[in-house]
C-alpha cells in the first residue's frame, strides 16, 4: 500500500460533500482533482474559490483543481472517492473504468442503495470494476458537510475488506478535526448510512406532524432496530449498528436540522407533496430513492421493516403522514428483543 503522505487524489462529485471532502484534503496538504458536472460550480471554484452552489461561504484550498475531463481526474490515482449520487454511481464508475490504474483504491463516499440491484454502492462499484473488488472501500459516518468544511470535530469509519486498505484510508483522511475509525464491516457501514435516511424522513414526519419528542425517540430507536435487523439477514456485524456509520449517524441525521431527508419528512407531515418538495431542492435527499430499494429488497428477503414500509407507502402509494403513524401505533403488540438477536 502507498505511503499515505503522497498520494495522488481525485475526487468525482462536487455536491456538498465532495466539496467538503476535497477541501479538508486540500487543506491538509494534498493536491487534488475533483471532478464537476455543473459549468457554474466549476466556474466558481475556479475564480473565486468557493462552491456558490453547494457549499456557499467556505473558501476552498489552491490545491484544488476542478475540471469536467472524467479521465484526467482519475487517471494515474492512488486513490479516487466517488460522491455522486447513488442513482448515477453505475453511470460514473463505467466511464471511469477505462482511466483507472490497477492499484487505484476506490472509495464511495455516497449513502444509498440501488434500486434495481439492491446493491450497495461498493457492491456496484466492485460490479462494474471487478479488477478492483478488492480495493473498494467506504467512508461514512455522522458527516455533515457544512460542519465538516468549517472544520468542526467530526468522526467516522471507513470500512474495507481488506484492514490495509482501511489503515491507508484511515491515514489520507484524519486530520486533527477529522478522526477517522477503521472497520471491515463493508456492509454493516454501509445498510447503517443508507437506511437512516429512511427513518430520517420518518423522524421529520413525526416532527412536521408535532408529534413531540417522545415519539421521535421511539421512532429512532425502533428505525434502529429495523436497519439492524436488515444488517443480521445481509450478514453485517451487528456491532457496527452501535458505531458511528450506525447509532451515530442515525441520530444525526433524525435530529439534525441539515438533514435533507429530515427536511423532506418534515415537510410531507406539513402537508407538501413529493413533487413540490423535490422540485424546490437544489440537493439529493438519498432517502427518497432509498426507500424503494428498502421495501423492495426487504419484501424479497423477508425481513420485518414496518417504519421504512410505512415511508415507502407515504412516499409512493399516497398513505397519509397521520395515518401512517396510527398504522405504526396499533401493530401487534410483541416483545421489544424479538427478532433482534
Amino acid at each position: 500500500m502507498k505511503n499515505a503522505e503522497n498520494v495522488k487524489i481525485g475526487i468525482v462529485g462536487a455536491g456538498s460533500w465532495g466539496t467538503a471532502i476535497a477541501g479538508m484534503l486540500g487543506e491538509k496538504g494534498y493536491k487534488l482533482d475533483l471532478w464537476a458536472w455543473e459549468p457554474e460550480v466549476r466556474a466558481s471554484i475556479t475564480e473565486k474559490r468557493e462552491n456558490d452552489l453547494f457549499l456557499p461561504g467556505v473558501r476552498l484550498s489552491e490545491n484544488i483543481r476542478v475540471s469536467n475531463d472524467l479521465d484526467s481526474v482519475t487517471g494515474g490515482k492512488d486513490l479516487v472517492v466517488f460522491v455522486v449520487p447513488t442513482h448515477v454511481m453505475r453511470e460514473m464508475a463505467g466511464r471511469a473504468a477505462q482511466s483507472l490504474a490497477a492499484d487505484t483504491v476506490l472509495v464511495s463516499a455516497a449513502k444509498g442503495i440501488e434500486n434495481k440491484t439492491h446493491l450497495t454502492m461498493t457492491g456496484v462499484l466492485a460490479e462494474v470494476l471487478p479488477e478492483h473488488k478488492d480495493r473498494v472501500a467506504v467512508v461514512s459516518g455522522p458527516s455533515f458537510a457544512a460542519e465538516v468544511a468549517r472544520g468542526l470535530p467530526t468522526v467516522v469509519a471507513a470500512a474495507a475488506p481488506d484492514p490495509e486498505v482501511a489503515a491507508f484510508l484511515q491515514q489520507v483522511f484524519s486530520t486533527p478535526f477529522f478522526r477517522v475509525y477503521t472497520n471491515t464491516d463493508v456492509m454493516g457501514v454501509q445498510l447503517g448510512g443508507a437506511v437512516k435516511n429512511v427513518i430520517a424522513i420518518a423522524s421529520g414526519i413525526v416532527d412536521g406532524l408535532e408529534l413531540g419528542l417522545n415519539s421521535r425517540a421511539a421512532l429512532i430507536t425502533r428505525g434502529l432496530t429495523e436497519i439492524r435487523r436488515l444488517g443480521l439477514k445481509l450478514g453485517a456485524n451487528p456491532h457496527t449498528f452501535a458505531g458511528l456509520s450506525g447509532v451515530g449517524d442515525l441520530v444525526l441525521t433524525c435530529t439534525g436540522t441539515l438533514s435533507r431527508n429530515h427536511t423532506v419528512g418534515k415537510m410531507i407531515g406539513q402537508g407538501k407533496s413529493l413533487d413540490e418538495i423535490l422540485s424546490s431542492m437544489s440537493m439529493v435527499a438519498e432517502g427518497v430513492r432509498t426507500a424503494r430499494s428498502v421495501y423492495n429488497l426487504s419484501n424479497k428477503i423477508n425481513v420485518e421493516m414496518p417504519i421504512a414500509h410505512s415511508v415507502y407507502q407515504v412516499l409512493y402509494e399516497s398513505l397519509k403522514p397521520d395515518e401512517a403513524v396510527y398504522q405504526l401505533m396499533t401493530r401487534t403488540l410483541k416483545s421489544e428483543l424479538e427478532d433482534v438477536e
